[in-house]
């Protein structure tokens, strides 16, 4: 059969993006489909890149608070939210006509709307049919809103970075990196921010280390943590929005109430059942190591498949996917174990692999921890001390490294080459018998006893 195209991409955000040039770089006929104006998807546009402009700014603003230690004679005026902005917008902008510009170079045709699948080779886009030997799912996910009284009058991460001017007083919902990273960055910046968790602590799926000297790390830059809530109604009470928990409690006097308890992938309105690909009970596509799905012309990647829902995953996913398909790397596709993250906290946390318990229940009593805690150099002449911890997880008399954990000043930029050797099978004697790199924090993982 004669098809339009080779490779119909659904979703231009950062897996049907990479997918699709990657797949035309080898000769495939490819078209994207996005339903926004803009091409970038989550990450670009409401995500990662707006996320992390946010977050140096906020950073910036620790930074001047800290300068007077330093010997400067710093006159620190207010946040001009409003420029900043105008700023981000603009850089976000470049981006979006970057990947236009090269779609055009790499020859890949776009459309815009909403598509569904009308059989396992047919797509649907503003009326008209495109037809693909293969299809691909990369639609990707939306904010959780929870179904509660008053729901309207809160907003998601998509409302946070559509906001014109900064709040001054921001209730934030939810435990998990999007929370803590929306709540440390709007503190910086000038708000007065609670955050509201239904446990007894946030980011529970993190090594407990982690989770609990971020705690006190942003208490004690001023945020304020409410435990045990489990948001049931939202009113507006003259000027000022005031949250009720299933218990009874209360939350008052806020400018803005943030949802942040997660993501729904976008898959309601897909058209599966026509083409008969499955969904689990949350929503997401299964797939099996190829990233292919039950019908064998229809593939996801990306967040949609509920795996480790992360832009460079996607990116990888879908160039792995390319590259097996389309340049006969017959086994190429994504190792799905020892992924690094960061968490844009203040101060943030880098993370790969294995967790202290998860190794425990993998590895029983073959598991050691090796764990310091210090504050770094650049906090000895500061006021306000925010401690670096870092945890190693090793297994087995050859103490292979399966998981490090770091909070702290730059482990965010540390993480990526540690990254490289604990993917490689690195153990904790190569960690010790490399130089250090001295003086600096990252030194402290080759120096642990």
């Amino acid at each position: 059969m004669a098809y339009d195209y080779d490779l119909i991409s659904i979703g231009g955000g950062s897996g049907g993006i990479a997918l699709s040039n990657r797949a035309a770089s080898y000769g495939a006929r490819c078209l994207i489909i996005e339903q926004d104006t803009r091409m970038g998807g989550t990450c670009v546009n409401r995500g990662c890149v707006p996320k992390k402009a946010m977050w140096y700014a906020a950073d910036m603003a620790h930074a001047l608070r800290d300068a007077p230690a330093y010997g400067f004679d710093v006159n620190q005026s207010t946040f001009d939210w409003a420029t900043f902005i105008s700023k981000r917008e603009k850089y976000i902008s470049n981006i979006n006509n970057y990947y236009v510009s090269a779609f055009e170079k790499n020859g890949v045709d776009t459309a815009y709307g909403h598509a569904r699948l009308v059989d396992e080779h047919t797509v649907s886009v503003n009326g008209k049919n495109y037809t693909a030997e293969r299809i691909a799912l990369a639609p990707g996910g939306v904010p959780t809103v929870p179904d509660i009284a008053g729901k309207e009058l809160g907003i998601t991460s998509d409302g946070f970075f559509e906001l014109q001017q900064l709040p001054k007083k921001v209730l934030v919902l939810g435990a998990g990196y999007i929370a803590v990273e929306l709540a440390g960055m709007l503190q910086a910046l000038g708000a007065e921010v609670t955050l509201a968790v239904r446990k007894d602590k946030f980011m529970r799926e993190f090594e407990p280390m982690l989770a609990d000297n971020l705690a006190q790390a942003m208490q004690s830059d001023g945020v304020t943590l409410a435990t045990q809530f489990t948001a049931a109604k939202i009113e507006r009470i003259n000027e000022s929005l005031n949250v009720e928990s299933e218990s009874g409690e209360t939350l008052s006097g806020f400018d803005q109430v943030i949802f942040a308890i997660g993501r729904t992938p976008s898959t309601s309105d897909l058209g599966l059942d026509a083409a008969g690909v499955n969904v689990d009970q949350r929503g997401y596509i299964p797939v099996d190591k190829f990233q292919q799905t039950n019908v064998p012309s229809i593939f996801a990647v990306g967040d949609v498949t509920g795996q480790a829902e992360l832009t460079p995953v996607a990116i990888a996913a879908g160039r792995r996917m390319a590259d097996r398909i389309y340049n006969a790397q017959t086994d190429r596709h994504l190792n799905y174990d020892n992924i690094a993250t960061v968490v844009f906290s203040h101060p943030p946390i880098g993370t790969i692999g294995l967790t202290e318990a998860q190794a425990t229940e993998q590895y029983g009593d073959d598991v050691k921890a090796y764990e310091t805690s210090f504050n770094p150099m650049y906090m000895a002449f500061t006021d306000h001390k925010v401690r670096t911890s870092m945890k190693l997880i090793v297994v087995g008399k050859e103490e292979r490294v399966v998981g490090c954990h770091m909070i702290g000043l730059a482990v965010d930029e540390m993480l990526q080459g540690f990254a490289v050797a604990i993917r490689m099978g690195a153990t904790k004697q190569d960690f010790d018998d490399t130089v250090a790199i001295h003086p600096t924090s990252s030194e402290e993982l080759v120096t642990m006893r």
